[in-house]
């Protein structure tokens, strides 16, 4: 019962920290919530957390402070992620839902979480690893141009050019046309980009000797979409919110915003994929690898197109976060997002 108790304890003092931003004492405790015991009892509870590392005084007063190790308990026996109102989820579809095209997904994601959260918030375009071809088209331009669209699940487009030695507006021209577009999709349709790279190798064998050259060029093209190595994307919103947080920082919050700066360690702070759509991942304090982040949180998830998760997306803050909500909030956007990117 005692620990029990204890959790309770660490609890309000969480609770009541966050949101007032003050030192909580067993005074304010004891009027606050109905812990059921006296003050004094609340002072021995908060001796032992502090003595667990779990709370800390930061000066002369008699409140105390969660510390890192206190939110990390604290995030760990959360029962559940409590769920956004029917009013709150109908304004996320509506604002997502009205996206054009996957840019502006991304675009809406960050400015809506950072809306949400009042944190900045960080989202990790698709990765071209982890994604599929949807779709080629192919489409003439001019007589010996041919534009080349590839369609990948999560609705980014890539669009190449290439030259033909054939006048493709004659009914031949049509007609390899047809022929070459059914015959890419047939070899890389739902298939991982590296994959449908190497089944276009032996494409051009299939077609009448005249026509090899235009398919090998084609063939060539695709390759060089499907395999190139590209730098992954990451895009954020709501930077100005840090400066509503002044005080958590130990100093300034000069070296968060030097490593927000930084692309590798956006990357990093949206962790390892796993194929869980629902798992939430909770970074505190010291746990952010990055020196200029030890004295923020982050909270992010995976998103899906489809069955599988190909990106990140999530919130950084300050240790003094408001973590159901905000877990609550990454959640949900993520749902969504995978929902408009699905098939």
């Amino acid at each position: 019962m005692s620990e029990e108790r204890r959790l309770a304890v660490l609890r309000a003092i969480v609770q009541d920290y966050v949101h007032t931003s003050e030192p909580v004492g067993s005074r304010a405790l004891v009027e606050r919530h109905h812990l059921g015991v006296s003050a004094a009892t609340v002072r021995t509870d908060m001796a032992v957390l502090e003595d667990e590392g779990l709370i800390a005084a930061p000066h002369t007063s008699a409140g105390r402070i969660p510390t890192d190790a206190g939110y990390r308990m604290f995030v760990d026996r959360l029962s559940s992620v409590k769920p956004m109102s029917g009013a709150e989820r109908a304004a996320i579809s509506r604002f997502l839902a009205g996206a054009v095209d996957l840019d502006d997904v991304v675009e809406r994601t960050v400015r809506l979480l950072s809306s949400l959260t009042r944190q900045v918030a960080v989202m990790q375009y698709p990765s071209l690893t982890h994604s599929t071809v949807r779709h080629i088209e192919l489409v003439p331009m001019g007589s010996q141009r041919l534009m080349i669209v590839l369609i990948v699940n999560t609705g980014r487009v890539e669009q190449r050019i290439v030259d033909s030695r054939h006048d493709l507006t004659t009914a031949d021209g049509d007609a390899l046309i047809a022929k070459l577009r059914t015959e890419l999709n047939a070899e890389t349709s739902s298939r991982p980009f590296s994959e449908a790279a190497s089944r276009l190798h032996s494409l051009p064998e299939r077609f009448e000797p005249r026509d090899r050259d235009v398919v090998r060029a084609v063939v060539q093209t695709l390759d060089d979409a499907l395999v190139e190595e590209r730098e992954e994307r990451v895009v954020l919103a709501g930077t100005a919110n840090l400066a509503r947080f002044g005080p958590d920082f130990p100093q300034t919050i000069g070296p968060v915003l030097e490593a927000l700066e930084e692309h590798v360690v956006l990357l990093k702070l949206l962790g390892t994929l796993g194929q869980d759509h629902d798992a939430i991942a909770v970074r505190i304090g010291h746990e952010n690898a990055h020196q200029g982040l030890t004295s923020t949180s982050v909270v992010s998830t995976g998103y899906a197109a489809g069955s599988e998760v190909v990106a990140g997306l999530g919130v950084l803050g300050p240790t003094r976060m408001d973590y159901p909500t905000t877990m609550a909030s990454v959640r949900a956007v993520a749902r969504y997002v995978s929902h408009i990117l699905g098939p």
